[in-house]
């Protein structure tokens, strides 16, 4: 109560309180005139007090929907920025994902290259089971089914091999490493003539998902 009569004017002479500063010096001029309090102006007062009260709760109310929809509005700003750094993170750990997925195959790919180098060296014969001691059998089997795993890993993680032997030279898939005469066999098909064409794989190329992930090195005619 104290806190609101700091907001009101009060007449010095009878100590009523007014909201309106004027009635308060009106009521004081009366009072030292008549040496009494001023009814009329009292009750004048008192209307102007009821039919000022609905129009401040009017106010207080718009006040309030004012509050409540910068509120809402602040709140709805957030919760756009959250959903915005949730997409960004998302994106972020896919791209982190990725390189690490890539940078584990470029690892993996040396080691299938030296294993196709040592299936190379061993005799078709022993691969097909139709030579070689049961041990040497076995063990051939084993060796090549290590292979295949490695390959179906590779595959299932979207890794392909790119063509190169017999195709035409592109540098968005190949290395040229050098260049060489076409061989006799290809002169007896009648391919002479043919530059730019792949005659010989170093080393083998693949992509990941349809992006090239390691390129061929390759040897290209004359």
């Amino acid at each position: 109560m104290q806190e609101d009569k700091k907001n009101l004017h009060q007449c010095k002479e009878c100590g009523f309180h007014y909201k309106d500063k004027e009635m308060a010096e009106k009521c004081e001029a009366w009072c030292k005139e008549h040496k009494t309090c001023n009814v009329q102006i009292t009750k004048q007062a008192e209307e102007n007090q009821k039919q000022r009260g609905p129009t401040s709760l009017i106010e207080k109310q718009g006040e309030c929907e004012k509050k409540c929809e910068e509120y809402l509005n602040n709140w709805k700003r957030a919760q756009a920025d959250f959903e915005n750094y949730k997409k960004e993170e998302v994106e972020r750990i896919s791209t982190l994902i990725k390189y690490a997925k890539e940078d584990m195959i470029l690892n993996i790919l040396p080691i299938l290259d030296n294993i196709e180098l040592a299936e190379k060296q061993l005799p078709e014969k022993l691969k097909k089971g139709e030579e070689g001691t049961p041990q040497s059998i076995e063990w051939t089997k084993g060796f090549l089914q290590i292979k295949k795993q490695i390959e179906e890993f590779l595959k299932k993680e979207g890794i392909e091999e790119i063509k190169a032997m017999g195709e035409k030279f592109y540098p968005e898939t190949m290395e040229a490493v050098g260049e060489a005469d076409l061989s006799s066999e290809a002169l007896a098909k009648g391919e002479g003539g043919k530059s730019g064409i792949v005659i010989e794989e170093l080393q083998k190329g693949y992509n990941m998902n349809g992006k090239v992930l390691r390129p061929a090195k390759v040897k290209i005619s004359k």
